[in-house]
Order: C-alpha cells, then sequence, then structure tokens
C-alpha cells in the first residue's frame, strides 16, 4: 500500500512539468526552387543568431517552450529536419541553434506549396498536445503555387487553436506581405513581419522570435 501511495505522490508532483510548456513553436523554413543556396544559408545562419538572441533564450526557457524546424518546397515535400527540442536552460537553446545553422538542406528545385507545409507543421504539433500556446512561423518568398491553397487550411487551424504568423521576404514588386496578411496568417494578434529581401532576413527574423516568444510573457492573447 505504501508502494502504491508513493507512486501516485510521484505522479502527482510529476505532473506540473508534464504540462509546464507554454509554447509550441514550429519554424517552417522555404527551400523552394527561388531560394539559393547562398540564401538558404542566410536563412539559418540567420535563424540560428536569431535564437542566441538574449530576450529569445530568456523567454524560451521562461516558457519551457518546444521547438521544432521544418523544411518545404512543394507538394509532398516537407520535412521536420529538426525534432521536437524541449527548451529548459542556456545549454539548450545553445544546442538548438547550433542543430539550425548546421541543418542540411534536403531539396532545391521544387514549388511553392504553403498549404502543405502548414498540414505538415500541424501534423508535428500533434506531437506536443500538452504545451497551451501553439504557433506556426512560417518563412517564405513566394506566394503559394501548388498544392492546397493555405486558407483552405484555416478552419483546421482554428480547431486547433493555431496560430500562423509569417516572415515575408521581398524579393519583387508582388507585395509578398500583403499575400501573407490576406492568405496565410490566422489566430488572435497574428502578425508579418517584412524582410526586404534576403539580407534583410536576420534582423527581421530577429523580431519576429522576440515579438512570438515574448507575446505570452507579457500577457498578451
Amino acid at each position: 500500500m505504501k508502494h502504491v501511495a508513493s507512486t501516485f505522490l510521484a505522479l502527482v508532483l510529476g505532473a506540473p512539468a508534464a504540462l509546464a510548456c507554454q509554447l509550441a513553436l514550429v519554424l517552417a523554413v522555404d527551400v523552394s526552387g527561388s531560394v539559393d543556396e547562398r540564401e538558404y544559408q542566410i536563412q539559418m545562419q540567420g535563424l540560428a543568431a536569431a535564437l542566441r538572441d538574449g530576450i529569445v533564450i530568456d523567454a524560451l526557457i521562461e516558457q519551457e517552450a518546444h521547438v521544432t524546424l521544418i523544411q518545404w518546397t512543394g507538394s509532398s515535400r516537407q520535412r521536420q529536419t529538426i525534432p521536437w527540442t524541449a527548451i529548459m536552460s542556456d545549454d539548450d537553446v545553445a544546442r538548438l541553434a547550433e542543430a539550425v545553422a548546421t541543418n542540411r538542406r534536403v531539396w532545391r528545385n521544387y514549388s511553392t506549396a504553403i498549404g502543405e507545409a502548414l498540414i505538415a507543421a500541424e501534423d508535428a504539433l500533434a506531437l506536443v498536445p500538452h504545451c497551451k500556446r501553439r504557433v506556426i512561423d512560417v518563412s517564405g518568398d513566394g506566394v503559394s503555387n501548388e498544392g492546397i491553397l493555405p486558407r483552405d487550411r484555416h478552419p483546421a487551424l482554428a480547431a486547433g487553436d493555431i496560430t500562423v504568423n509569417a516572415l515575408a521576404i521581398e524579393t519583387d514588386d508582388d507585395d509578398l506581405t500583403g499575400w501573407f496578411y490576406e492568405n496565410l496568417i490566422r489566430g488572435e494578434g497574428a502578425f508579418v513581419i517584412t524582410a526586404n529581401g534576403f539580407e534583410d532576413y536576420p534582423a527581421q527574423i530577429r523580431r519576429k522570435l522576440q515579438r512570438e516568444t515574448t507575446r505570452q510573457l507579457s500577457g498578451a492573447r
């Protein structure tokens, strides 16, 4: 009987840890054919640097966040290349940032299927149901031109209480920022940040992660 009581107490005491995750963040990175090798490296090195930002580190640790990375391009070509990583310490963030900086590109010459990237992110989020706030962070340099339309995923995303934010990498006069506002983002407080070309990506992804990870701490919802 004593053993049963001890086991029950351990389970009860362990329960808060299982429910402590306040943020599940999917980093969805564009590796379509419009992104050359230099631009891919700008994205990955810029994202790694953003994860090493002090504000971002503190926010991820405070929320015991879980973070994963998905590379996405055309239909049926999305892959979770960095598994869910639980963030409990500075060392956890450092290891995640290094994994991002050295993440090998999976595809090079395919189309832009943003709707299917969202499906891949939803599938990944299903693996961390204990996290309170669930966010998909999409970055890309073009509109969706293959597969399901992003807006067609909005009902499922709403049902899962999933927020989608975006970083539009503007490389021409097509107003990708406006397209992302109208067709991609969803959820209360969802937003788009604009990078004026790939060279501006590192600064803007840092701004984006700061805003994305600290919203919950500031009491916003």
